[in-house]
């Protein structure tokens, strides 16, 4: 018998996924969702098929009626109350798989797994790169890191459904599904930093952001190009929602400050992208985006922060 799924979380990210595991994941019972403000829910269901997805009430609902739950939370706190409350269910959750695909601290990931274990459930992380757009689109990188029986059954609902690729880390420990994403994230921080520098210095030097972007199509096809755009369009100021909030940003951010602080390494050009970042929450606040990090370096090179 086909498993029963269910998911918890529709922010950004979790709306599109939860699109492709209807229209693609071949699933033969109704998608159960779940968001703590029960709208989003309601209003994701409106857009999917009819009768491929169902609002649960509250979480024990979901609980008791999957057997593969996944969760796409915003930070670390969420995810680890999100957990607490369901090891906590009436019910039980013996036997159930949990699949996290949330972005948090590889010591956060490794406690859910403890936690999880201890109450007789199964347990993968599943990060995943990339943006919103691509989470629409099915093409994201999907990480998953846990016991290999239990990343088997996950699979199925990754690459060629959510996804375009994987990353396999089975049977290596949770947490280095997450110490990837968080290394990784620090990717794009320093590309966003790069473009932005970029773009300034070749407005006030009379280069033209115009001709940067040429080269930067040329040279730098793919999220360099697609960011380079959002600088140029203004997409960094405009947007209602951001597409990576500066919140989220910065969250990512000091993760991999404190592992480089752990572990005894330094990652300056992180150091100055999260000073940007802040500057970008003092301007925007909580509807900052990540690509805001252009008006922080305008700003201080003596530009508007909006172009």
């Amino acid at each position: 018998m086909a498993p029963q799924l269910a998911w918890i979380g529709l922010g950004n990210m979790g709306r599109g996924m939860c699109k492709n595991l209807v229209e693609k994941g071949q699933l033969d019972k109704p998608l159960i969702i779940f968001n703590r403000t029960l709208q989003r829910a309601y209003d994701l269901q409106s857009t999917l098929p009819s009768g491929k997805s169902t609002v649960a009430p509250d979480i024990s609902d979901v609980i008791s009626k999957s057997d593969i739950i996944f969760t796409c939370l915003g930070d670390d706190a969420a995810i680890k109350e999100t957990i607490d409350t369901i090891s906590k269910t009436s019910n039980g959750i013996k036997g159930k798989l949990f699949v996290d695909c949330s972005t948090v601290h590889p010591d956060t990931t490794n406690a859910l797994a403890s936690t999880l274990s201890s109450h007789g459930a199964d347990f993968v992380a599943c990060p995943v790169f990339g943006a919103p757009a691509m989470a629409d689109a099915g093409q994201l990188v999907c990480v998953l890191a846990g016991p290999g029986d239990a990343v088997k059954k996950v699979l199925p609902y990754c690459k060629g459904v959510m996804g375009r690729a994987n990353i396999d880390f089975s049977d290596q420990p949770h947490g280095k599904a997450t110490l990837l994403k968080i290394i990784g994230n620090t990717f794009i921080l320093n590309m966003v930093e790069t473009l932005s520098e970029g773009h300034t210095i070749a407005e006030k030097s009379g280069l033209g952001t115009e001709n940067l972007h040429q080269f930067i199509e040329t040279m730098f096809p793919g999220p360099y190009t697609a960011y380079s755009g959002r600088l140029m369009s203004g997409d960094y100021h405009k947007r209602q929602e951001p597409l990576f909030a500066v919140d989220l940003a910065r969250k990512d951010a000091k993760h991999a400050l404190d592992l480089a602080n752990t572990h005894g390494a330094r990652m300056k050009d992180v150091e100055v992208a999260d000073g940007h970042l802040e500057d970008v929450q003092k301007h925007s606040g909580k509807n900052g985006d990540i690509a805001g990090i252009y008006g922080a370096v305008r700003y201080e090179s003596g530009l508007k922060f909006e172009n």
